[in-house]
């Protein structure tokens, strides 16, 4: 070997000729070799990857990392798994790979196995799968030492996942990036760019998919485990939205529908059986929409999300209008049975309620009760004329005397005591009692028919003020979580 090296390279490589060939000379290398090889056998000659590259044992090598966000593959709520596909680079300073660029033709850097030069044991705490990565052999080294290595990855990593806002949720996953080995007075971390740049981009993001990029947050911290030595951590805070567009148009907008027909039905006559089987039908085609979507719903052993709420109460809803509507048509069916409407029912319901709900067609309830009593005024008209008239007509010889000139029945001289007199006259009896009877039946009819149709408009009015402070509960709290 010569005795003055040209440079320090050379002489590294001279002192570990001597050393593997200590009988021999070694020869000169021949010009005609090119640069690239020429440097490459020049830096990696004696090079031991197995020890941090510093002169001074004292000297801290610090890593400068970096992150890009390229694709968010899949969120897996029921796993609390996260994975992600991210471009990640990192750079450090390596003093035993540097060269003087003018004794390698001007080259000032070069690629170089990562297998054959000291790598720092960098890795992602919440790592807990291996995804399928491609690999990068090679890492670009400078002439002043410093070391570049760029590298996609697929990372799978924990995250605590909170699916109650779902599918207006917002998730924030954490990869925190630390040496496995060494403390801070080792290997120290920096971020390779300042934080406003790192948080807002989005330079390499797939936005087509289910979430949304809203910003990547950096923050450097030291740990110790148990009062031991410090180790140097970087995390990146990735935040996404999930976009709810699909899940709107295929949970909540078939949901609403079914809600809104259910609060038409209510215009259905409560005497009439169709509103019964219309609310029955609703019920089972929402049973069979909760069937369908529950495999959409995410699912985690800590929470259920609000939209599962949401579900659930809207089938009590139902359940509760279907009731109603139950109790209603029991009440206005087969009024014939029911006794007469008791007078405090008809105090509260056909004047106070109905004065109370601004019901303007309520004269008519007063109307029809009045027509009922102006009913039985005239039956009992009737039938003090018809005992006149019978009084009257007992004796015909008493009408003679006193100077009559109508000409008597054909049935006149008949005793009092005729058989056919006491037949027709039973019968006529019989036939306004029945007659009576049907009045009667109507008017109670008319008041439970009339107390039935408050009570619904009443029950009516209750559950639509329920369905409408229900939704504007549920939308004020999606709205406050989803922009706080």
């Amino acid at each position: 070997c010569p005795v003055v090296p040209v440079s320090l390279l050379e002489k590294r490589q001279m002192a570990a000729c001597r050393w593997m060939w200590p009988s021999q000379e070694v020869q000169t290398p021949d010009p005609t070799t090119p640069a690239l090889l020429r440097l490459s056998d020049a830096l990696l000659a004696g090079y031991r990857r197995g020890v941090r590259p510093v002169r001074d044992w004292r000297t801290t090598t610090t890593v400068a990392i970096d992150v890009m966000v390229y694709a968010i593959l899949s969120v897996d709520e029921k796993n609390q798994v996260l994975t992600t596909y991210i471009w990640y680079r990192q750079h450090w300073t390596d003093e035993f790979l540097q060269w003087d660029p003018a004794h390698f033709d001007n080259i000032t850097q070069i690629s170089l196995p990562a297998e054959s030069i000291w790598v720092p044991d960098i890795l992602i705490n919440e790592f807990v799968d291996v995804g399928k990565s491609p690999d990068v052999p090679y890492v670009y080294v400078r002439h002043h030492g410093e070391v570049q290595n760029l590298k996609p990855i697929q990372v799978v990593t924990a995250c605590s996942l909170d699916i109650y806002n779902f599918p207006f949720d917002v998730q924030n996953c954490s990869l925190t990036f630390t040496s496995w080995l060494h403390n801070i007075r080792d290997i120290n971390l920096s971020l390779w760019r300042q934080p406003e740049l790192v948080k807002f981009d989005r330079s390499v993001f797939m936005n087509q998919g289910e979430w949304e990029l809203l910003y990547v947050l950096s923050h450097f911290q030291e740990f110790s485990v148990k009062s031991s030595d410090s180790y140097a951590e970087m995390k990146f805070y990735v935040v996404i939205r999930r976009r709810p567009l699909f899940y709107t148009i295929n949970l909540l907008l078939p949901s609403i529908f079914l809600m809104v027909m259910d609060i038409v039905g209510f215009y259905l006559p409560p005497n009439s059986g169709e509103r019964v089987s219309f609310k029955i039908t609703l019920l089972l085609g929402y049973s069979v929409f909760l069937i369908i979507v529950s495999d959409t719903l995410p699912a985690t052993a800590v929470g259920t999300p609000l939209i599962g709420i949401y579900f659930v109460v809207c089938m009590a809803l139902l359940v509760i209008s279907l009731t109603e509507t139950i109790f209603i048509v029991r009440l206005v069916h087969k009024q014939d049975l029911q006794p007469h409407v008791p007078s405090w029912v008809k105090h509260l319901l056909l004047e106070r309620a109905t004065a109370l709900l601004c019901i303007w067609d309520r004269k008519k309830f007063s109307q029809s009760r009045t027509q009922s009593s102006d009913i039985s005024r005239h039956v009992e008209n009737n039938d003090s004329t018809a005992k006149l008239n019978h009084y009257s007509s007992e004796d015909p010889r008493e009408r003679e005397v006193a100077g009559g000139t109508r000409p008597t029945p054909a049935f006149a001289p008949l005793g009092e005591g005729s058989p056919l007199i006491h037949s027709i006259l039973h019968e006529i009896t019989t036939i306004r009692q029945f007659l009576e009877k049907r009045d009667e039946f109507r008017d109670v009819a008319r008041e439970w028919l009339q107390v039935g149709y408050v009570l619904d408009v009443l029950l009516f009015r209750a559950y639509l003020v329920a369905v409408l402070a229900y939704t504007i509960t549920l939308g004020t709290l999606w709205s406050v979580w989803q922009y706080s």
